[in-house]
């Protein structure tokens, strides 16, 4: 997979980074940042480190203890679910909260590996609650069969990230809005036939990242006696504290493409974008998404979508070909793989309070084999 690191912003992107450098080691530096599970915390078990000792190599004893403390609503639970939910379940978060009213469907046997053989008819996040504790028993995994717009405000409260999938835009923007208000992160994410998207509002994030530490050359080395050039030194590393600000998503899907900046930024964003737009309007109208069943009835609503979303945002239709609806049915095992990947390694990166987050889009496009990063922010 080509992931393309080519960063797209309208004006400026929101975004601001402040650094300084931090004389501390990981294990200092990481108990300063508060983050998702309110820090640090008691220490890590013997059972703990041997069964995270890879992760606790990788990112630190300080962020795999933020992670450890965090609680985690994921909502939809499909295939790109079950990925999602999996990858956080071994990555060893606190909690995770499963929500999903929808009943098992024939197609969730496609993808959706959390699911037992006979379990159709069941509740879909019921289903998946034996298998997902059996992945890490370490881990507090529970199963909610209630719609996710009964929820009160008061219930996302518990959460440090809210993850949401198969919701439509209306309840993205809703929880956004909670989520922002509560100082919780936000993501949401889905994939359709070939292609899968994530979205992340971390609202102003801040964060570590491992930099390779600068020293400058004495006098009379090889370059020169003259020389000042700093050089690199391998065996120190220093860790740099960062700030970046998100923007909501309903600010990122509205952007106005009719100015002459925007025409040209055009040029270079992907048409996935608005490939998401005609999805999730027709989400909205559907009350579904397009099905394999319906499939020629769903590719002439979704061609007249297409064109009452592109001329709403200023764009031409034929940025979206007539055919890009064969690509959309069902969900495709491999892409929610991938976005599943993407999207929960956000997720933990966002816990633990370790590099640089993506902001704000990730793309994946099946058909080319390639997924792309956006920055979609108004001026």
């Amino acid at each position: 997979m080509r992931v393309g690191a080519a960063i797209q912003s309208l004006g400026s992107a929101s975004e601001e980074e402040e650094e300084r450098t931090m004389v501390e080691k990981e294990e200092e530096a990481g108990g300063n940042g508060g983050g998702g599970g309110g820090g640090g915390g008691a220490a890590i078990s013997e059972e703990e480190a041997a069964q995270y000792d890879r992760q606790i190599r990788l990112w630190g004893l300080e962020a795999q203890k933020r992670l450890r403390a965090s609680r985690v609503l994921l909502v939809g639970m499909k295939g790109l679910g079950a990925e999602v939910a999996k990858n956080l379940i071994l990555a060893g978060v606190k909690a995770l909260t499963m929500l999903d009213h929808q009943q098992v469907m024939p197609e969730d046997t496609k993808a959706q590996f959390l699911v037992p053989t006979g379990s159709l008819g069941k509740n879909r996040a019921e289903a998946s609650l034996t298998r997902a504790r059996d992945l890490n028993p370490m881990v507090d995994v529970k199963a909610d069969p209630e719609n996710i717009e009964q929820k009160p405000e008061e219930f996302f409260t518990h959460f440090d990230v809210v993850c949401l999938t198969c919701c439509s835009k209306e309840v993205l923007v809703k929880v956004e809005q909670i989520c922002h208000k509560n100082n919780i992160k936000f993501f949401t994410g889905d994939v359709f036939g070939y292609h899968g998207y994530m979205f992340a509002n971390l609202g102003k994030h801040e964060f570590v990242e491992e930099k390779t530490k600068a020293v400058k050359a004495s006098q009379g080395t090889e370059d020169g006696p003259d020389t000042k050039k700093a050089k690199l030194d391998f065996t120190e590393t220093t860790l740099v504290k960062k700030c970046v600000t998100f923007c909501f998503l309903k600010e990122a899907l509205a952007l106005n493409w009719s100015s002459e900046k925007a025409k040209a930024a055009l040029k270079r964003t992907t048409p996935d974008y608005f490939l998401l737009q005609v999805l999730l309007k027709f989400r909205s109208e559907k009350d579904r998404d397009p099905c394999v069943q319906n499939s020629a009835e769903d590719a002439e609503v979704l061609l007249q979508i297409r064109n009452d979303v592109l001329a709403s945002l200023g764009v031409e239709s034929d940025l979206l070909p007539d055919d890009f609806a064969s690509c959309c049915f069902s969900e495709m095992a491999p892409v929610c793989a991938v976005v599943g990947g993407v999207l929960s390694q956000e997720v933990v990166k966002a816990l633990s309070q370790r590099d640089p987050p993506l902001n704000n889009f990730f793309f994946f496009n099946g058909m080319k084999g390639s997924g792309i990063v956006e920055c979609l922010a108004p001026t």
